[in-house]
């Protein structure tokens, strides 16, 4: 069952545009370690940015909670399945808020769809709810 939907579109050129200017201040503040390296070790940093920066905004909305109630930029993590295909890891009250979204006897998926065409950036976030199996089905 889904839970929430979000999705953002991001110029990619105002992400450039706030890295050049701010540079790690605007990293630092909004993305974690991981996404900080796995952006900068491409060619096209912004773009990579842009992506992640858009979902995370629609995360936060998937989540119903923007970035209010305790939810920070770094809460809400782009990471990528062994099979490359992007997902978020949250954290602190995004984690919890998420828990709160899943009722009983099933657990949370987040599907991320990301995708750029210069000059903009888009994600698209669903989260649903799966049922967890009985023990030993």
């Amino acid at each position: 069952m889904i839970l929430g939907l979000g999705s953002d579109l991001v110029d990619i050129r105002r992400i450039a545009e706030t890295l050049r200017r701010f540079g790690p201040r605007f990293t630092g503040r909004c993305f974690t370690e991981g996404e900080r390296r796995r952006c900068e070790r491409r060619a096209a940093v912004a773009e990579g940015y842009a992506r992640r920066f858009a979902a995370k905004e629609a995360c936060a909305k998937a989540l119903g909670t923007g970035f209010r109630r305790g939810v920070y930029w770094r809460d809400l993590e782009v990471v990528n399945l062994p099979s490359g295909q992007p997902t978020m890891r949250l954290s602190g009250a995004a984690r919890e808020h998420l828990a709160r979204m899943v009722p009983p006897g099933h657990e949370p998926a987040i599907h991320v769809s990301l995708t750029d065409d210069p000059p903009m950036a888009q994600a698209i976030v669903i989260i649903s709810a799966v049922p967890v199996p009985p023990p030993g089905a």
